[in-house]
């Protein structure tokens, strides 16, 4: 079994309540737009961290994590970038993947929406947990939490961590 806290969009701007929040997960996932490596440095010298580059982060961040990463945990094929659309209108990039190999697991972020979406047509689980950082159109701040067990996807919480102040 493994717990995981899943983030986007942080726009180099991590909230501390997410190591409250994520104290007893195993894993932190970001599905892109880290924006700075002290984010990245933060979460990792707090828990194992996969991490996918977005399309605002540098030569630097490019360098420490890939665009796309695949693969398989406790049994579930994981898919995760950070542009990657939703059922019915996957990102050009990822659509052959997807349509050819689905994933069970399709993780995304970018749109700072946040989306959990069953596509029955490919039997995959598509997330996007909206964006966890301060910058950007959305109104509220979120992240997820879910656990992984023996090929099965559970307990998967959406935690409004506060709204955006304008």
């Amino acid at each position: 079994m493994q717990k995981i806290g899943l983030i986007s969009d942080t726009h180099s701007w991590l909230d501390p309540r997410l190591f409250e929040l994520f104290k007893d997960v195993d894993e932190v996932w970001h599905a892109g737009d880290i924006g700075c490596e002290e984010v990245l440095d933060q979460l990792e010298s707090f828990k194992p961290v996969r991490a996918v580059y977005g399309n605002i982060d540098g030569a630097e961040l490019r360098r420490k994590v890939p665009e796309l990463q695949r693969f398989t945990i406790e049994g579930i094929d994981v898919l995760m970038t950070h542009i990657g659309g939703y059922p019915g209108k996957y990102a050009p990039k990822v659509k052959q993947v997807i349509y050819s190999n689905p994933p069970k697991l399709f993780i995304c972020g970018h749109s700072h929406i946040l989306k959990v979406m069953n596509d029955s047509s490919l039997n995959l689980l598509h997330v996007n947990p909206g964006a966890a950082g301060k910058y950007g159109f959305h109104l509220v701040r979120t992240a997820i939490r879910f656990v992984l067990d023996e090929g099965n996807i559970s307990d998967m919480e959406v935690i409004e961590l506060s709204p955006v102040r304008v």
